[in-house]
């Protein structure tokens, strides 16, 4: 009897030590690809990464106004924008994330809540598992600081009304997360590795430090700034001389997209003027996401009879002054598989995994039903078949074409798709798109940038040479649970 007492209870340890996520059974190898889940887990430490509400946005994008909440109203519907509206998504947010914490605290789990713009590599470092309380843009600022593929990172769609949410739990578990929490500790659960992009930035006048687009909310000019103000405090012969490709310290887990940041469009720039009259006043223009130097105290907003937002001020005016930039072309060389080097001018390019491939990839290359129709009556017309046209057919070739863009999270080939390529006598694009293992783009730009799922950025100007792969030490490891 006491022997069998003593089993039970090493048969319970055991049990036990296999809910933790980081501990296998003896027989059971660690896989590194898509698996069903034999063993659960629990994590000792959970850090929960919130994102910045809409609300929350506005508050902080004039807190250097001094707003009140009556002034961020006015604003707002000046705006055109909802007070109420934003304040009420932002409730339910935070409704799910605090359902979130106390489910895990009363699982006996220890919980650490990040804000997004205090996400940080020690955060990482402290956690057993990460959770992303957002959406998918939240999912993608997360993965982006976890470098080990043994970390598990699990999404949690805070808000389901307004957010897609691919990458996160099914909706229903948003507001059922015990649930969630009890079947990955039972092991009914399904391991994920999604493929992510490493990249490789080597040649001459490269700048290996990235601008951090989440962090900053930089507008296009503040962009550039930030690249030339970095570079210049670079040495310039070394800036200059030509570098062997090096790593960088991010993964892509959607894509990466390379071109000029240049296109035609207008902007604004806040030029400083001073006045003697003491009713001199701040316009802004209420598409300015970022203004100088915080000035003194503000009273509250009002709307001249342009349109545009003024907020009173003593002594200053800053004024804005309309500049107008003029269209420019990606210019590049592009070796897919080690293959030769083609000149190539477009709106730039995007290079994209299988998890990336439902996303802004889709888009680039989808086609309508009316695209569909045009070409097939052409076809039907050309060739003297008789092809149906109705309704049904047509939407049935569209999805089979849309469908085929899409492929396996896990799947090891990139997806490189090149926008409106420009076609002539002098410049090609032999596949306007295609699967790949390697991708390497050479950099003939001015002012161009390589950014890594919309919140990265990289400068990526003439002679810098990126090369682009998959690694398997680099899949991110995530959960799958079935509704």
């Amino acid at each position: 009897m006491a022997l069998r007492s003593i089993l039970g209870t090493m048969c319970l340890g055991n049990r036990a030590a296999c809910c933790r996520f980081h501990l296998h059974p003896p027989h059971a190898p660690v896989r590194h690809a898509s698996c069903q889940s034999r063993s659960g887990f629990k994590p000792e430490r959970v850090a929960v990464v919130t994102k910045t509400t809409r609300y929350e946005f506005e508050q902080q994008r004039y807190r250097y106004a001094g707003l009140s909440e009556e002034d961020l109203k006015q604003l707002l519907a000046l705006k055109g924008s909802s007070y109420s509206g934003l304040l009420e998504r932002h409730n339910i947010h935070t409704s799910n994330v605090e359902h979130v914490v106390r489910s895990l605290e009363r699982e006996g789990i220890e919980v650490q809540v990040v804000k997004r713009g205090a996400y940080s590599e020690e955060v990482v470092r402290w956690a057993d598992a990460i959770i992303s309380a957002g959406g998918d843009g939240t999912m993608l600022l997360v993965a982006s600081k976890v470098l080990s593929k043994d970390k598990p990172v699990v999404g949690v769609n805070t808000d389901p009304e307004r957010s897609e949410g691919h990458l996160c739990l099914p909706v229903r578990y948003t507001r059922a997360f015990p649930e969630a929490l009890d079947k990955l500790c039972r092991g009914e659960f399904r391991w994920l590795w999604r493929q992510r992009i490493r990249l490789h930035l080597g040649g001459t006048g490269i700048n290996p430090t990235p601008v951090d687009l989440h962090e900053q909310q930089l507008s296009l000019e503040q962009h550039s700034q930030a690249h030339r103000s970095d570079s210049q405090q670079r040495s310039g012969a070394l800036h200059q001389s030509v570098s062997t490709p090096s790593l960088l310290p991010v993964r892509g887990l959607n894509e990466i997209f390379i071109g000029e940041s240049l296109s035609s469009r207008y902007f604004r720039r806040l030029k400083q003027s001073f006045s003697s009259s003491s009713s001199s006043h701040v316009t802004i223009s209420i598409i300015i996401t970022d203004p100088p130097a915080p000035p003194p105290p503000a009273c509250s907003p009002v709307q001249n009879s342009s349109g545009e937002l003024s907020v009173h001020r003593r002594s200053k005016s800053f004024k804005p002054h309309l500049n107008l930039l003029l269209h420019r072309a990606s210019y590049y060389e592009i070796s897919v598989e080690d293959g030769p080097w083609e000149k190539q001018k477009s709106s730039g390019l995007s290079i994209c995994t299988g998890t990336g491939s439902k996303a802004w990839s889709y888009n680039i290359n989808k086609l309508s039903e009316q695209a569909v129709e045009e070409v097939l009556k052409i076809g039907r017309s050309q060739a003297g078949v008789d092809v149906p046209l109705s309704p049904e057919f047509i939407e049935r070739v569209t999805d089979q074409y849309n469908e085929s863009l899409v492929f396996s999270p896990d799947d090891r080939r990139l997806l490189f798709s090149i926008r409106e390529p420009i076609v002539n006598r002098v410049f090609s694009s032999s596949r306007q798109r295609g699967f790949a293992s390697k991708v390497c783009v050479r950099s003939r730009c001015w002012d161009a940038c390589m950014v890594v799922d919309g919140g990265t950025s990289f400068e990526f100007n003439d002679g810098a040479i990126a090369t682009i792969s998959t690694s398997e030490e680099d899949q991110l490891r995530t959960v799958v649970l079935e509704n």
